[in-house]
């Protein structure tokens, strides 16, 4: 066996069964001229690393610094966030959700998967699964347990379901201990799943 042979064989041993079958079914798409494999690798850096959750950490790193950004974003989310360049399909409907100690929001959508692309990227696979889906509205505080997040029994935890029409960002508490930070490093605290409702930001 050749050192390249061994260098694929190490490769596909660490992909999961779910990628080696998207891998193979891109072998074949592009074997046949379906899919231009160039074409669709700009098309994953962009949702990987121009559309993604770097973008609603930058949106959330803002609202945390600026109150006047804040309370746009409470007016008008899609505007406030277009401000800051990230705007387009499945993002023209923005509405944005604080968390607070009193509310805790989370974000399902109980028909599909709608969810906001320029702010967060493609949804993850769990945001697509029936599971969710139904248990989030049904039970939403155990679902927080199963992501590990524990809230008192004060807080209030309301789901919005998410719509074609209209999609919603949650706004984490920003993290005790952070008033020195800048947006920068506000930014890298915050995870998509906290924008999500999920969970919550890195803590310090």
């Amino acid at each position: 066996m050749s050192g390249h042979d061994h260098h694929d064989d190490h490769e596909h041993s660490e992909l999961s069964p779910m990628d080696l079958r998207v891998r193979a079914l891109e072998t074949v798409l592009a074997a046949k001229g379906y899919i231009d494999p160039a074409a669709l690798d700009v098309l994953i850096d962009t949702y990987q690393t121009k559309v993604g959750p770097r973008n609603g950490a930058r949106v959330v790193a803002r609202a945390w610094t600026d109150p006047a950004f804040l309370d746009w974003l409470r007016r008008d989310a899609s505007a406030a966030i277009a401000s800051l360049g990230y705007s387009g399909r499945q993002g023209e409907h923005m509405v944005a959700v604080e968390n607070t100690p009193a509310q805790h929001n989370m974000v399902v959508c109980t028909l599909c998967s709608c969810y906001p692309w320029p702010v967060l990227g493609l949804p993850p696979t769990w945001y697509k699964s029936a599971p969710y889906r139904s248990r989030a509205v049904r039970d939403p505080r155990g679902v927080l347990a199963d992501f590990g997040v524990t809230l008192p029994d004060s807080t209030t935890i309301r789901v919005w379901d998410s719509t074609a029409e209209v999609r919603y960002l949650v706004i984490p508490m920003r993290p005790p201990g952070t008033e020195g930070f800048d947006e920068e490093a506000l930014a890298a605290l915050v995870t998509r799943d906290s924008m999500i409702g999920t969970g919550l930001p890195k803590s310090l």
